[in-house]
């Protein structure tokens, strides 16, 4: 997981402004905003997850599969898990 560790002031940042979403969304249910609002929101977080999800399987990929100098079992082993994620990402 050392590249995510090299990655972790920027991935902090992401969580931290998706948190930030989230909380905004809560706010507008409670205060009973706008539904198109409360939709934005949503449609805007939802986003915000999806580019960081983009962002780890990019880095996965990079350190766990297409290095140069993987082994065949670790290659497989990397590709296994972006499997296992990709499947329960598509439900």
């Amino acid at each position: 997981m050392a590249h995510v560790a090299g990655n972790k002031k920027k991935l902090t940042t992401r969580v931290r402004r998706i948190s930030g979403q989230l909380a905004a969304i809560e706010r507008s249910i409670e205060t009973e905003a706008d539904c198109s609002q409360i939709l934005q929101q949503v449609a805007a977080a939802r986003g915000a997850m999806s580019g960081l999800l983009e962002e780890l399987i990019e880095d996965h990929l990079h350190q766990h599969v297409a290095r140069s100098d993987l082994t065949d079992e670790e290659r497989e082993t990397g590709a296994a898990e972006m499997l296992v994620i990709i499947r329960r990402y598509s439900r």
